[in-house]
C-alpha cells in the first residue's frame, strides 16, 4: 500500500494537486498524520469534500474494510497537522463529526461519490467523517 501511496503523493505533487486513473476528476489533500504511538509524520492521499464554510471534510473508509485506516487513528491522537491541498500546505484542527450531523454530511458525500456507500455496505463500523477546519 505504501508504495501505491507514494505514487499518488508524487504525482499530486507534480500535479498541482491533481492525480489521474481511479481519482481523476476527484479532489485529493495530502494530510500529514502524526503516529498516535510512534510520533513519526506519514503522509496519506485522501479524497475530500470541500465545504461552503472553507471546511474540508474526509471519510475514514478504507475501502470498506472492517477496521478504521491508522491514519484516522493518528488523527483522534494527534488532531492538529498539516495537509497539502493544491499547491497550498497549511496547518488544520480534525473533529471527528458525529449524530444527526455526521449523517447528513454522509448523505451528501455518498450522493457526491456513491462508492463511499458502497464501502458502507461491505463492513458493520459505521465509516467516520471527519472535519478539518483551518487553523494558525
Amino acid at each position: 500500500m505504501s508504495d501505491w501511496n507514494q505514487t499518488i503523493i508524487e504525482e499530486f505533487r507534480a500535479n498541482d494537486g491533481r492525480v489521474g486513473g481511479m481519482f481523476e476528476g476527484a479532489p485529493m489533500i495530502l494530510i500529514h498524520h502524526i503516529g498516535a504511538k510512534t510520533g513519526t509524520e506519514r503522509v496519506a492521499p485522501l479524497v475530500y469534500f470541500p465545504e461552503d464554510d472553507g471546511g474540508l471534510v474526509i471519510i475514514a473508509s478504507k475501502g470498506g474494510a472492517p477496521t478504521n485506516p491508522d491514519w484516522y487513528h493518528n488523527l483522534k491522537a494527534n488532531p492538529k497537522f498539516d495537509v497539502e491541498v493544491g499547491t497550498d500546505t497549511f496547518p488544520v484542527l480534525a473533529e471527528e463529526v458525529v449524530g444527526d450531523e455526521r449523517d447528513e454530511i454522509w448523505t451528501r458525500m455518498v450522493a457526491a461519490s456513491p462508492g463511499f456507500g458502497e464501502y458502507q455496505e461491505k463492513t458493520t463500523r459505521k465509516i467516520p467523517v471527519l472535519r478539518l477546519t483551518r487553523v494558525s
